[in-house]
Protein backbone atom coordinates (compact mmCIF):
# COMPACT_ATOMS: atom_id res chain seq x y z
CA UNK A 1 0.00 0.00 0.00
CA UNK A 2 1.55 3.71 -1.28
CA UNK A 3 0.40 6.29 0.96
CA UNK A 4 1.51 9.34 -0.54
CA UNK A 5 0.17 11.29 2.96
CA UNK A 6 2.52 11.93 5.08
CA UNK A 7 1.07 12.18 7.97
CA UNK A 8 1.79 10.43 11.81
CA UNK A 9 -1.54 8.76 11.78
CA UNK A 10 -3.86 7.64 9.64
CA UNK A 11 -7.35 8.99 8.94
CA UNK A 12 -11.02 7.15 9.67
CA UNK A 13 -13.41 8.34 7.25
CA UNK A 14 -16.82 9.39 9.01
CA UNK A 15 -19.77 10.62 7.77
CA UNK A 16 -20.98 11.16 11.82
CA UNK A 17 -23.27 13.57 13.25
CA UNK A 18 -21.64 15.71 15.42
CA UNK A 19 -22.90 18.22 18.55
CA UNK A 20 -20.42 21.27 18.53
CA UNK A 21 -20.11 23.07 21.83
CA UNK A 22 -18.60 26.40 21.25
CA UNK A 23 -16.50 27.09 25.15
CA UNK A 24 -15.28 30.22 23.92
CA UNK A 25 -18.30 32.00 23.89
CA UNK A 26 -20.42 33.26 26.95
CA UNK A 27 -23.40 30.58 26.24
CA UNK A 28 -21.80 27.45 25.23
CA UNK A 29 -23.36 27.79 22.04
CA UNK A 30 -24.22 23.99 20.48
CA UNK A 31 -24.52 23.33 16.77
CA UNK A 32 -24.49 20.28 14.54
CA UNK A 33 -22.40 18.96 12.28
CA UNK A 34 -20.53 16.36 10.33
CA UNK A 35 -17.25 14.79 10.92
CA UNK A 36 -15.69 14.01 7.73
CA UNK A 37 -12.59 12.85 9.19
CA UNK A 38 -11.06 11.66 12.66
CA UNK A 39 -7.58 10.27 13.62
CA UNK A 40 -5.51 10.35 16.85
CA UNK A 41 -4.35 14.12 16.61
CA UNK A 42 -7.46 15.21 14.62
CA UNK A 43 -10.48 16.14 12.89
CA UNK A 44 -12.67 17.81 10.10
CA UNK A 45 -16.32 19.13 10.70
CA UNK A 46 -18.47 20.40 8.25
CA UNK A 47 -20.57 23.04 9.22
CA UNK A 48 -22.84 25.55 7.45
CA UNK A 49 -21.15 28.44 9.07
CA UNK A 50 -17.44 29.73 9.78
CA UNK A 51 -15.62 28.99 13.25
CA UNK A 52 -12.77 31.56 13.89
CA UNK A 53 -9.23 30.32 13.87
CA UNK A 54 -8.06 28.87 17.64
CA UNK A 55 -11.63 28.88 18.83
CA UNK A 56 -11.99 25.92 21.77
CA UNK A 57 -14.60 23.72 21.13
CA UNK A 58 -16.07 20.53 22.88
CA UNK A 59 -17.34 17.91 20.27
CA UNK A 60 -19.07 14.84 21.27
CA UNK A 61 -19.25 11.74 18.88
CA UNK A 62 -22.38 9.16 19.94
CA UNK A 63 -21.13 5.85 19.49
CA UNK A 64 -23.31 3.37 17.23
CA UNK A 65 -22.74 0.64 19.55
CA UNK A 66 -23.82 0.20 23.12
CA UNK A 67 -20.17 -1.75 23.40
CA UNK A 68 -18.60 1.55 22.32
CA UNK A 69 -18.39 4.25 24.44
CA UNK A 70 -18.93 8.02 22.78
CA UNK A 71 -16.24 10.13 22.52
CA UNK A 72 -16.16 13.42 23.80
CA UNK A 73 -13.34 15.78 22.29
CA UNK A 74 -12.16 18.70 23.42
CA UNK A 75 -10.17 20.67 20.74
CA UNK A 76 -8.93 24.40 18.65
CA UNK A 77 -9.59 25.17 15.82
CA UNK A 78 -6.66 25.41 13.38
CA UNK A 79 -7.75 25.57 10.25
CA UNK A 80 -11.04 26.64 7.93
CA UNK A 81 -11.77 26.16 4.33
CA UNK A 82 -14.99 27.17 2.39
CA UNK A 83 -16.27 24.16 -0.01
CA UNK A 84 -19.01 25.76 -1.18
CA UNK A 85 -21.62 28.60 -0.20
CA UNK A 86 -23.28 27.39 2.87
CA UNK A 87 -20.63 24.26 3.42
CA UNK A 88 -17.58 25.08 5.55
CA UNK A 89 -14.66 22.63 6.20
CA UNK A 90 -13.10 23.15 9.55
CA UNK A 91 -10.27 21.47 10.56
CA UNK A 92 -9.56 20.81 14.84
CA UNK A 93 -6.54 19.94 16.64
CA UNK A 94 -7.75 17.78 19.64
CA UNK A 95 -6.40 18.59 22.98
CA UNK A 96 -7.99 16.33 25.01
CA UNK A 97 -10.11 12.80 24.61
CA UNK A 98 -12.11 11.13 26.83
Amino acid sequence: MNFDDKRDFYRMMLNSEVMVTIIDDETNSQITATCRDLSATGMAIELEHPLAISTHVKIKIDSASDLVPALDIRGKVVRVGEECEGCYLVGIAIEELD
